[in-house]
């Protein structure tokens, strides 16, 4: 199945919502908004003719307060059905939330913990919503475009 086959597929099962296609990326996206996008990712994984059963990767980004937006990035794959799918959702920088998905997909558990702590993206409905790299009194998000440098981490020096 191609992606503009699933995004009419989508339409077809949430009309509420307003979907876009992102005919330049690899594979072609699907942006989702953050209000449905839960439900959709649902229906991906359940739905008999996609079965999205794997969650390969969760990401963010921060685009920077100019745009005051921060995406999240999921790339799921279909095994039975050997298809890759991109799904995109973009939200708001300030309020930096987000249904957590590791209900769906366990994996998704560190990789929403990773994107909070160098992003401060939270996850709503999360189980454990901690850093996993950092550690927990670091001050900051490291990855965010306005983020300051931490100069000293307890004394010590931090060399950038």
């Amino acid at each position: 199945m191609k992606t503009e086959e699933i995004l009419a597929l989508l339409i077809k099962e949430s009309p509420e919502g307003i979907f876009e296609l992102q005919q330049e990326d690899d594979p072609v996206s699907i942006i989702v908004p953050k209000e449905i996008l839960y439900e959709v990712l649902i229906l991906l994984r359940d739905h008999e003719l996609l079965y999205f059963d794997m969650l390969s990767c969760l990401t963010g980004i921060d685009n920077g307060p100019e745009l005051n937006t921060m995406e999240l990035i999921y790339n799921l794959y279909s095994i039975p059905f050997e298809m890759p799918l991109m799904i995109k959702t973009r939200i708001d920088r300030l309020e930096g939330l987000a249904p957590s998905v590791s209900v769906i997909w366990r994996t998704a558990d560190w990789h929403e913990r990773e994107i909070y702590d160098l992003l401060g993206i939270r996850f709503d409905g999360h189980p454990d919503m901690r850093r996993i790299l950092l550690p927990s009194d670091w001050e900051g998000h490291p990855l965010r475009k306005d983020a300051p440098l931490q100069e000293r981490y307890h004394g010590i020096k931090v060399a950038y």
